[in-house]
């Protein structure tokens, strides 16, 4: 059987463990492949992904067995429903590893998206909340995983980390993950990291504003400076960035010792001017880094917000990930990977100068095209 046009996903696909353990008519791998290219060409939930099936069964066929023909839509829920949603992931995770090439030194955004549709208050499930890793300058997923019931994020990045290749890279995370065990780990699979910190962590926190008053009061003679001002959608952004490595300073205020590799702190003023208000907003950092280049921190620390402009915002807006009611088994968590291979896929075809919705319209359309999309 010739999987070419979607070989690397077929292979590794295809030793998923099978949940079913009757009535196998249809085969596991042809039913994620299927799903895969539906997503791909615009499907959100079980109904669309059959009506693809059906409607593209000659081009199917040419890849697939289809033994049975395409799977009901209530074959695909049960399914995924069932399918083990760890070794899902794993298997996403090991297919971006081995299709893409991560560009060193780049920024890892790690951050939290809750699926808002998937509680069931007739059952007591809460939402599923996932944590991501998105790398800005490949512009894809790196991973994802559940957050646990009864728990949240601060377990969950570890367990993220564990699987991922970080090293040589920038992990930046919001300040739900500014813990000394996270900032270890990052520090042992070779990487930097940038934490953010919030006012709600007590003495750190405390710490950092009197370390930068005690600097602006002597003219920040012990920090690196940098400003950047931005016109876009009608407000103007200042961003002022100061960083300071001054070892008497970390030493008496954040005993480095708890802190692997902190070599450094930084504080940001935004201020945005609306034509009828001014907002501004003081925040604090601890990083890995060294202090002595502002503009660098700076810049790190504006690319953490691609995780929510370019994947959340996409998954909201384009795939309708927040409107998805998938609520029985592993099935809204599995979709959820769907969505991220659908859009990875999509992100990384650069011959259409489209977004992401036109590039799935197209996909459904175009044959062709979706063979470019399904060629990584």
């Amino acid at each position: 059987m010739d999987y070419a046009p979607a070989g690397g996903l077929v292979e590794h696909f295809s030793d998923l463990d099978d949940p079913r353990h009757y009535n196998r008519r249809h085969l596991l791998v042809d039913i994620v492949v299927i799903a895969i290219c539906a997503v791909v060409c615009g499907a959100d939930d079980w109904g669309a992904v059959e009506e693809f099936g059906q409607a593209r069964y000659k081009w199917l066929k040419g890849f697939l067995s289809l033994p049975h023909g395409i799977p009901s839509d209530d074959t695909f829920r049960r399914v995924f429903a069932r399918l083990d949603a760890q070794q899902f992931q794993e298997r996403f995770i090991s297919w971006v590893q081995d299709a893409f090439e991560i560009t060193e030194g780049q920024v890892i955004p790690i951050d939290g998206k809750t699926l808002r549709r998937s509680y069931d208050r007739r059952i007591g499930q809460d939402a599923i909340h996932m944590v991501s890793a998105w790398a800005t300058e490949n512009e894809l997923v790196l991973g994802q995983i559940k957050v646990n019931d009864k728990s949240n994020e601060i377990t969950a990045i570890p367990a993220l980390l564990e699987l991922l290749d970080v090293s040589g890279c920038i992990v930046t995370i919001d300040a739900i993950g500014c813990q000394k065990k996270i900032a270890q780990q990052i520090i042992d699979q070779g990487a930097d990291y940038i934490l953010a910190l919030k006012s709600n962590q007590g003495r750190v926190y405390a710490d950092a504003q009197t370390l930068f008053e005690d600097a602006e009061a002597i003219g920040y003679q012990d920090c690196d400076r940098c400003k950047t001002v931005n016109k876009d959608h009608g407000r103007i952004e200042i961003r002022e960035c100061w960083t300071t490595a001054h070892p008497e300073y970390l030493q008496a205020l954040y005993k480095p010792e708890q802190w692997a590799g902190l070599q450094s702190v930084a504080k940001v003023c935004a201020e945005r001017r609306f034509e009828d208000k001014v907002e501004t907003e003081t925040r604090y950092y601890l990083s890995s880094r060294p202090g002595d280049n502002a503009k660098h921190l700076l810049n790190a620390i504006r690319t953490h917000w691609h995780i929510e402009n370019r994947l959340h915002w996409v998954l909201d807006v384009t795939f309708r990930e927040d409107d998805c009611r998938l609520r029985k088994g592993n099935g809204a968590q599995n979709f959820a990977v769907l969505r991220h291979i659908a859009l990875t896929l999509l992100r990384q075809e650069h011959t259409l100068k489209r977004g992401i919705k036109s590039k799935r319209l197209r996909a459904g359309w175009d044959p062709a095209y979706l063979l470019k999309v399904l060629s990584r």
